[in-house]
């Protein structure tokens, strides 16, 4: 059953009967996770409150939103079945915000269940989530980390750090979305062939983009030397990244370079299966790994982060100055028009 008792009025949106407080009524919004000054700004002069503090599990769970109309939530704070319906039973919560991409922190059905309506906002770190990308890659063939490590161990590595150029390589993207184009437009300027493999994405659109598109995910393992996840966290992604597919990897690229095999992760924890990717780094198979993003947050004591071949990121894919400016604006403005009793442009359910 979804709820339909906030108010007399309801407005059917995909399949959700979503019901809203009456056009025009001002909120009170949570924020969980920060917010840009300018964003707040924002909701502050249409005469909304914006709250901001973090709350731990147990108080979601325990209905600490139920005086929110509204959250914004970046990737710390989950907003599981549990929450959500504390937040619903006895409480007014309507909007759920996720001040980034990948909204597998939120447990949709629940949300719709409820009536409460869930957005995003997928272009906005699009950019920097591209660069990060592009600047772990470089990192990983040119052993950036691992040279500046030694050399503040006061060792001079200079013949073992020996690396090599992604010009001539092939680079295999796992996702087709906004960002794996982009790492693709810059990769393409290296001089890479990019491959890509996405269901959802037609053969005919990945040519026009001078891509070459794969049938399976085992088809672009084999081709490629080079590997970049771009897709979302799902029951059919977890450790899609596993062993049996890193042995797949050629080590040659398409230039005849003994180039190895290298692994980057700026997409969601959980797609690539850390335990696989230690075994390959120990055995040789890969080269290199880089993650911005891992099974378990925060990653303190994570074996790989004891392997030389190895480095990462916390989570930093969408946290420059633009990004998080970008965030938090076109985040207001989908809460302004949902008080405003419109559709908002990114809405999920």
């Amino acid at each position: 059953m979804l709820r339909t008792s906030r108010n007399s009025s309801s407005i059917i949106l995909g399949n959700l009967d979503w019901s809203p407080r009456q056009k025009g009524i001002m909120g009170r919004i949570a924020v969980t996770d920060g917010m840009a000054e300018a964003a707040v700004f924002i909701l502050e002069s249409a005469g909304h409150e914006v709250v901001l503090r973090h709350y731990n599990a147990k108080e979601l769970r325990t209905g600490a939103l139920s005086d929110f109309d509204a959250v914004v939530i970046r990737s710390a704070t989950k907003m599981t079945a549990e929450a959500i319906e504390a937040s619903c039973i006895n409480g007014r919560l309507g909007f759920i915000g996720r001040a980034g991409v990948g909204v597998d922190n939120i447990d949709i059905e629940s949300a719709s269940e409820n009536s409460v309506m869930v957005c995003n906002t997928p272009g906005a770190s699009t950019k920097s989530v591209v660069e990060l990308t592009i600047g772990h890659l470089i990192a990983s063939t040119r052993f950036v980390a691992r040279a500046d490590r030694t050399l503040r161990s006061g060792g001079w590595a200079k013949k073992q750090l020996r690396g090599s150029e992604l010009g001539g390589k092939r680079l295999g993207l796992i996702g087709f979305g906004r960002i794996a184009r982009g790492v693709a437009d810059l990769a393409h300027s290296f001089g890479m062939e990019v491959n890509a493999f996405d269901p959802y994405v037609s053969g005919d659109q990945a040519a026009e983009l001078n891509c070459v598109m794969h049938d399976g995910v085992d088809g672009l393992f084999k081709a490629c030397t080079h590997i970049s996840i771009h897709c979302n966290l799902s029951k059919d992604t977890h450790h899609l990244v596993n062993h049996e597919r890193l042995s797949m990897m050629p080590d040659i690229g398409a230039d005849g370079t003994a180039c190895g095999n290298h692994i980057v992760n700026c997409a969601r924890g959980g797609i690539v299966d850390e335990s696989a990717v230690l075994e390959a780094l120990q055995s040789g198979k890969l080269s290199s790994a880089a993650l911005d993003v891992f099974e378990v947050e925060p990653a303190i004591g994570n074996p790989l982060l004891e392997h030389e071949r190895f480095h990462g990121s916390p989570h930093i894919g969408a946290a420059t100055l633009e990004a998080q400016t970008r965030v938090g604006t076109e985040m207001a403005g989908l809460i302004v028009a949902f008080f405003n009793g419109e559709r908002p442009e990114s809405a999920i359910n």
